[in-house]
């Protein structure tokens, strides 16, 4: 959430509520709300580090709101973030960590627990397929979240049928 935030202040000051506003825009029903609370965690652990300066503006019929605008170090901050390639695929990974154990233990079986992840997947598949239908055309991001996510779970549901023919 950290660098997310510090990369919307780039094109503006905005106060907490804005940021919440533009990250539920940006990437649409499929990703999970942020929290507002978070939001306002991370921005004054941003502002203590020196990546963001804040400033309260007075309103008369409400109670001031803080705005914040990134500062020199959070650029440098983003820029260093936008430069960076993402971490390799995943390694760890819950449910592979209990079909390991389930192998080595025999305290559960393997063909079942493989047979529940896929079911869970292709539900979560489902409810993306669904929400890609009411999805705002309009949002190029969302779409691209939701297939992506999809390809992922495809993939995943790839390797489950690896799995199951390695294990049976």
């Amino acid at each position: 959430m950290r660098l997310p935030l510090l990369a919307l202040l780039v094109s503006g000051p905005a106060h907490g509520y804005e940021l919440k506003q533009a990250l539920e825009n940006l990437l649409g029903a499929a990703y999970p709300q942020p929290n507002v609370g978070q939001i306002y965690v991370t921005l004054s652990r941003l502002e203590k580090a020196g990546l963001i300066a804040g400033e309260d503006v007075e309103q008369s019929d409400r109670p001031n709101k803080r705005i914040y605008r990134i500062t020199a170090a959070g650029r440098e901050a983003v820029d260093a973030w936008f430069d960076e390639p993402t971490a390799e695929p995943r390694v760890r990974d819950e449910f592979f960590m209990k079909l390991a154990v389930a192998s080595q233990t025999g305290t559960a079986d393997r063909i079942a627990l493989i047979n529940k992840q896929r079911r869970q997947y292709l539900n979560t598949m489902r409810d993306l397929s669904k929400l890609a239908a009411v999805e705002d055309r309009g949002n190029p991001i969302a779409q691209l979240l939701i297939e992506g996510a999809m390809l992922h779970l495809q993939a995943d549901l790839d390797w489950l049928e690896r799995c199951q023919e390695e294990l049976e």
